[in-house]
């Protein structure tokens, strides 16, 4: 690797995770590759259900995949040893969606905070403690930091909750950030502010993202100058540099989803072109469609070729990747799956 490339952050190798359920087994998601380099950010977006937050918690380590390889700064998470572990926990830290649900509500604000700094003996004693947590609600716009340090989560509006919880975060002095739908269930105006709080955050500090969402219009406002990877149905299906996903989409699916996106302006809102698919119907985890699994609601579905053989995700141009058998007529099958 040269010199001017950093070292890839993260790396998820054909990570598996198969759920076990009474109605069967449910492959929630299936040979993604994904990569987050430093100060970079990985967008991950899809409808609910696609496999976003499952692939999310694997490579946070919160959940154990039944196959392939994480790596973390090149080290298989699996194989860590106890203080690797350690450091891999402090170095990865998890933003939840749901800034009412993800705080203690009988901790104060400065506790919530400095927990971890505590725990890990990052700081002497419990007055540094405090002024550490000052420190990191300063940086995340929770301002003067002392009027929050000694209030409970339920005095906080949903933004400045969230706010905390990205403190909290940012208290372990993480090399990667994982944001799980953390500014959707937040007003657009408030939305916005903690996007470019995040955004300061990851240009000042270098951290990597790897963020999570169903909306089109947050990626892009987020991720101009990282990547997107589209998933449905636990595969990425479309994948490059934000830029040329969002003005030149090739896969149907993220057609479909960028049509989806509300346009203010009334005059471009009336021109814009409304991708049509063939069923509004999400097919079922436990009964997947044979070949694309995108091909009973695709438009431009072919019989006897999109419904054959999965198609593989390959290099398109550059940086992009397609995972469509009709508009990268080059595409490979994907390999069939091992017997257990």
């Amino acid at each position: 690797m040269s010199e001017s490339t950093p070292a890839p952050l993260l790396e998820l190798d054909d990570v598996h995770q198969v759920f076990a359920t009474k109605r069967g087994d449910v492959p929630a998601i299936s040979g993604v590759n994904l990569t987050v380099n430093p100060g970079k950010v990985l967008c991950l977006v899809g409808e609910s259900g696609c496999g976003k937050t499952t692939t999310a918690r694997a490579a946070a380590g919160l959940t154990s995949v039944t196959g392939g390889t994480i790596r973390f700064e090149g080290a298989d998470i699996d194989t860590l040893s106890d203080l690797g572990r350690q450091k891999f926990r402090e170095a990865v830290q998890y933003i939840h969606q749901d800034p009412y649900a993800s705080l203690n509500p009988v901790r104060t604000i400065a506790s919530t905070v400095s927990a971890g700094l505590l725990r890990h003996k990052l700081v002497a004693n419990r007055r540094e403690a405090r002024k550490a947590a000052a420190e990191l609600l300063e940086r995340v716009d929770l301002t003067p930091a002392e009027s929050y340090l000694d209030k409970y989560p339920h005095q906080l509006s949903g933004g400045q909750r969230q706010r905390v919880a990205i403190a909290r975060a940012l208290a372990m002095k993480p090399r990667l950030l994982i944001a799980d739908e953390s500014t959707s269930m937040l007003d657009v105006s408030i939305r916005v502010s903690l996007l470019n709080t995040l955004g300061r955050l990851r240009d000042d500090t270098g951290v990597g993202f790897m963020f999570i969402t169903h909306d089109l219009a947050v990626a892009k406002y987020f991720a101009w100058d990282g990547e997107i990877a589209v998933m449905y149905l636990g595969k990425v299906v479309e994948q490059g540099p934000t830029p040329q996903v969002i003005n030149d989409p090739r896969h149907p699916y993220t057609k479909a989803l960028i049509s989806a996106v509300c346009e203010p302006d009334p005059e471009l809102a009336r021109s814009k072109k409304v991708m049509p698919l063939r069923s509004s119907e999400i097919p079922s985890l436990t009964a997947l469609p044979a070949g694309c699994t995108f091909h009973p609601r695709c438009p431009v579905y072919e019989a006897d070729t999109c419904d054959g053989t999965p198609p593989a995700l390959i290099p398109l141009d550059g940086r992009r990747r397609l995972a469509c058998h009709v508009l990268n007529p080059d595409v490979a099958p994907a390999p069939a799956p091992t017997a257990a």
